[in-house]
């Protein structure tokens, strides 16, 4: 017979291989931003979405992100000296779920491309182009690091994640 633990009450567990499903629903307790990393490839302009992005630095403007080395996206943005990280707005859940299923959404996607040959979208909250200055083991994940050369930003409200799944600040 199966329990039903009392929700008020927290769950502890120490993280291991059999708590990994465990470990993943903690992380969804952390709302984030969403961002979609774009960079040119030989293969084409690629995408990838990430919410582990966070700022480092003012002086010099850094920022990072984190890509998973397993993720079939992983060698070509392991290979990208540039790339752009946009700030999703609230309105652009279709646009991360393109991104989401499909590395190469933005062939079918309005883009532009910057001096570095990045591809750039618009509508975002915040776009920042970047040139990758660190890259750091960090588990079965890489840390890139990137000095932002170009900023864009405008108002709105932030596409988030929380808990599995999608929402704004407002919800």
């Amino acid at each position: 017979m199966m329990t039903m633990q009392d929700p008020s009450q927290p769950t502890n567990f120490t993280p291991d291989e059999s708590s990994g499903r465990q470990l993943r629903d903690a992380f969804g307790k952390f709302a984030t931003g969403i961002t979609v990393i774009t960079a040119a490839s030989t293969d084409g302009p690629v995408a990838i979405v990430a919410n582990s992005f966070s700022s480092v630095s003012l002086d010099p403007a850094l920022v990072l992100w984190s890509v998973d080395r397993a993720a079939r996206r992983f060698p070509y943005f392991d290979a990208a000296d540039h790339y752009a990280i946009h700030v999703l707005a609230a309105e652009q859940q279709d646009l991360c779920t393109q991104v989401a299923r499909n590395a190469h959404a933005l062939q079918d996607i309005a883009h532009a491309v910057n001096a570095d040959g990045v591809p750039l979208m618009d509508h975002c909250l915040a776009r920042f182009e970047c040139r990758r200055v660190a890259a750091h083991d960090a588990g079965d994940h890489v840390i890139v690091v990137g000095q932002v050369q170009r900023t864009q930003m405008r108002d709105g409200a932030p596409l988030t994640f929380f808990g599995g799944g999608f929402g704004t600040l407002a919800d």
